[in-house]
């Protein structure tokens, strides 16, 4: 079996043990971790986090929050603990913000439509909150941008289509252009100089409408603007105020990519698309970086975006292109998000460039997948992967900061009901022995391309094998798999993916739950969903082929909910097993007066009867309402089974209080028959075994709600995995840890 990229990555990162050389400093081998993410809604009651600059001794971080039209403030003096520190209003839609000095320059959209855009030019003093003066830009601002010596910014006016107008087509007038200043003396008495970019109109699809979306500039003072719906890169040299090159950022042709959205990672397509680059980031005098996110469908209804980076020099010259490397990078991950296949994949928007030690990094940030890929750079033709780093919803703003061995993401969406607010993700490059994430990636399969995987769920450790683990996911994806995991190496990795054929069952799966029969057939809870799909065990050979589906007798059925078939157990011999599975929440009815405790239920293979125990939930509190996530055959033949809340991280909304493995007897509880209008169940007793909660809040960007799967392995080690939801309005960090040895938790 070929391998991929992460793979060969594991080899390297097992041998860099490295020793730490201090709080401010970093050896070469060294990586970032995540050390803090800061919540703005609740730290500053900000709505969204987009844009972020830093002071120059990395101790403030400033960002945009154009959904409020203000400005937020973040003391990061200590980042493991951020502290905010307020907003301040602005006259419009802050589209992006820089820090000189004393001074914040902030871009503010004040359009009062799309044919009619304006926008200002703040220059607020950075201690006091002072706007000292205000520049009417003449247009609607999207980037600014500093130059490295501090003596000018530049500031692109976008003057963005109206997508309603004409389908969206180009040219809509008026045109953008770029505004350069030069900062020396009092902020009043600066002058803003467009830059005539009659040239770039002249040669550019649609020329007359110019729609500059970004700016860097690099050491000799020469500005890099995109110009993404146009498909456009140009060179100005902003101490001559004068264009020193343009030329089209081209097409890309990817191959082995998912094009189509229907619920499942098919890496099966070759398309060619106009790269149409949204940042920009000079990674030396002479080379800069393009994050292809894509922005524009033409009349043909041809979309663009290029799904990576492209590496160009300021001549214009192709130095590198990621093409799919870099979504197969993320499908490899568990980051991939399929509800985006049909239009640009994964959407790289964010590039970002820092020099830390003797390391040349690049941050690519892909927008829909959530994720930043850090990569060395020192020789361009060739970007060496180093790691990636999970982040809240979105991520757009990046800021590295080398000074402090620093680096901060900003994102720009949230699932408040959720409890995912937007947040500003903080990371310290320091010496590590491997990085921590991801925890679990997969290999490549025979045709060299990566196992797609989303949304774990149950887990098993192979009865032989101590280092195999097999994991399902649920109805995220249109059918149900059976993984193969490596539980060896770290990170972990998932070496093959096994289709269930649903072809002869009553509904497509939602897999929930697996185990391994005393034949070694699979075993899998499928969780119901009422009215379309039954609760149902699953039984399959190693294939996937369905030998049976067994459901739930009619009576029982009758009082489901959406919430069932969580997780799976067996004991007995082959022919006479007994199949134990765990509910999820409870299924009252009018008869049953237990509207609390949910149900573990027992079916003997044989005899094909159902009995039940009635399984005491906590109390509910701030993380909201409590069920059961796996049900687990341990070594002694006691039970354990995953009991968490619905909560997510540390302040907002729901909060997460419950992520816990409790402890069961199960083989000398008195299950009964299920009664229709009847309570004659019994309640059984647990103890708890772990609380995975202290370890999953330390090592996550953001505590993630679904602890999923919990498996031990003969000599005892646990693992577990969290669901990610298939990046679906979460996250899309997945943790795949172990908690050590059952003998650790007192097990009898």
């Amino acid at each position: 079996m070929k391998f991929s990229c992460w793979w060969r990555l594991v080899a390297l990162l097992l041998c860099s043990v490295v020793a730490y050389a201090g709080p401010e400093s970093a050896p070469r081998s060294a990586l970032f971790v995540p050390i803090a993410t800061f919540d703005v809604i609740a730290g500053n009651g900000s709505a969204v986090a987009e844009i972020i600059d830093v002071s120059k001794n990395g101790k403030q971080a400033i960002y945009t929050d154009a959904d409020n039209n203000q400005i937020g403030f973040i003391d990061i003096s200590r980042p493991r603990q951020p502290m905010g520190t307020g907003v301040l209003d602005v006259p419009g839609e802050p589209t992006s913000l820089a820090i000189a000095g004393q001074y914040i320059l902030v871009a503010v959209n004040t359009s009062p439509e799309f044919d009619n855009p304006a926008g200002q030019l703040l220059v607020i003093h950075r201690l006091t909150r002072r706007t000292l003066v205000s520049y009417d830009l003449g247009g609607q601002p999207d980037s600014i941008a500093l130059s490295p010596d501090g003596n000018y910014a530049a500031v692109v006016i976008e003057n963005e289509r109206d997508e309603d107008e004409n389908n969206g087509l180009i040219p809509q007038a008026p045109s953008g252009g770029l505004l350069v200043l030069q900062l020396q003396g009092n902020p009043r008495h600066w002058s803003l100089v467009p830059i005539n970019l009659s040239e770039v109109m002249g040669v550019a699809f649609a020329g007359g409408d110019l729609e500059p979306e970004y700016i860097d500039i690099n050491e000799r003072n020469q500005a890099v603007v995109s110009f993404q719906e146009n498909n456009h890169l140009a060179v100005i040299d902003l101490v001559k105020y004068k264009l020193v090159g343009n030329f089209s950022a081209g097409s890309v042709m990817l191959t082995n990519v998912d094009t189509a959205e229907e619920d499942l990672i098919n890496l099966d397509s070759s398309i060619t698309k106009r790269r149409e680059p949204d940042a920009v980031a000079w990674i030396s005098a002479d080379q800069f970086a393009t994050a292809n996110e894509g922005d524009y469908e033409d009349a043909a209804g041809n979309e663009g975006g290029g799904r990576g980076f492209t590496i160009f020099s300021s001549r214009g010259d192709l130095v590198y292109e990621s093409a799919e490397a870099f979504e197969h990078l993320l499908v490899s991950a568990g980051h991939y998000n399929e509800g985006r296949s049909e239009n640009k994949g994964v959407e790289p928007e964010a590039v970002e460039f820092g020099v830390y030690g003797q390391d040349q990094l690049l941050f690519v940030a892909s927008e829909r997948s959530n994720a930043v890929a850090v990569y060395e750079v020192s020789n361009p033709k060739h970007p060496d992967l180093q790691q990636v780093l999970p982040t809240g919803i979105r991520p757009e703003g990046l800021k590295a900061i080398p000074k402090r061995n620093l680096f901060l993401v900003g994102t720009e969406a949230d699932a408040a009901d959720s409890g995912i607010p937007t947040m500003v993700n903080i990371y310290k490059r320091r010496a590590v022995k491997r990085a921590r994430y991801p925890r679990i990636v997969s290999a490549d399969d025979a045709n060299g391309l990566p196992i797609p995987w989303v949304a774990l769920s149950g887990l098993i450790a192979d009865p032989y094998d101590n280092s195999t683990l097999y994991a399902v996911s649920d109805s995220f994806l249109a059918e149900g798999f059976i993984y193969t995991i490596d539980a060896s190496t770290k990170p972990a990795v998932i070496t093959d993916r096994i289709q269930v054929d649903s072809s002869g069952l009553s509904a497509p799966p939602d897999l929930e739950g697996i185990t391994i029969g005393p034949d070694g057939t699979f075993w899998l809870a499928s969780e119901g969903r009422s009215g379309t799909r039954p609760n149902a065990i699953i039984q399959t050979d190693s294939l996937g082929n369905v030998l049976q589906e067994i459901t739930l007798p009619d009576a029982f059925a009758e009082t489901a909910r959406n919430n069932g078939f969580e997780g799976i157990a067996v004991t007995g011999k082959a022919g006479a097993e007994v199949v134990y599975v765990a509910i999820q929440r409870a299924w009252p009815n009018a008869g049953d007066t237990d509207r609390v405790n949910t149900k573990i239920g027992k079916y003997a293979v044989q005899s094909e009867e159902w009995t039940f125990v009635h399984y005491p939930l906590e109390s509910e509190g701030a993380g909201g309402w409590i069920g059961l996530s796996e049900l687990t055959l341990l070594p002694n033949g006691e039970f354990a089974v995953i009991e968490r809340d619905k909560g997510w991280g540390p302040t907002t909304g729901l909060n997460a209080e419950l992520k816990a493995v409790f402890k069961i007897d199960l083989a000398q509880a008195d299950f009964r028959p299920y009664v229709a209008g009847e309570s004659n169940l019994v309640t059984i007793d647990k103890s708890l075994l772990v609380d995975a909660l202290p370890f999953m809040a330390r090592r996550s960007i953001w505590t993630a709600e679904k602890l999923e799967g919990f498996a031990v392995n003969r000599r005892g080690k646990t693992f577990f995995v969290t669901d990610n939801d298939g990046v679906d309005d979460a996250p899309g960090e997945t943790l795949f840890f172990s908690l050590g040895n059952l003998r650790s938790f007192s097990l009898d």
